[in-house]
């Protein structure tokens, strides 16, 4: 578990995410739990100059090699269906905002990843990188 309670306590989980070497990473959380603002801090980190948004209409947005999901207005049968599964064969590191609905067709498919669950405690957020 990792404790945030600034952005820049967030280097600590993005260093999870590198050593862990899972280019699939599930974000889990509630509304407002940093889920984006993660991404954003990891874009910034890898040294890509663009501005992160949620993907949350459009689905999917892309920052150089780091791919950024969001199914909070789409199930997972409406992501496969589009063909966003074929994404995840893409080098580079793939973000899902909502996707825990995914995991067991990631697993189906022979898909690796890393959940991070991001639960909020008082002024804080409580970061945990499972395999």
């Amino acid at each position: 578990m990792i404790e945030v309670k600034n952005i820049n306590d967030l280097q600590k989980v993005i260093e999870c995410v590198k050593n862990k070497n899972k280019h699939i990473i599930i974000l889990s959380g509630t509304l407002g739990s940093g889920k984006t603002t993660f991404v954003k801090e990891f874009v910034k980190k890898m040294g890509v100059d663009d501005e992160v948004n949620s993907p949350t209409f459009s689905i999917q947005n892309i920052y150089g090699n780091i791919f950024h999901y969001d199914l909070y207005n789409k199930t997972e049968e409406d992501f496969i269906r589009l063909g966003m599964l074929e994404e995840f064969e893409k080098e580079g590191y793939h973000f899902i905002e909502w996707g825990e609905g995914l995991e067991k067709y990631l697993k189906q498919f022979g898909f690796e990843y890393l959940k991070i669950e991001i639960n909020i405690k008082e002024n804080k957020r409580i970061f945990n990188c499972i395999d």
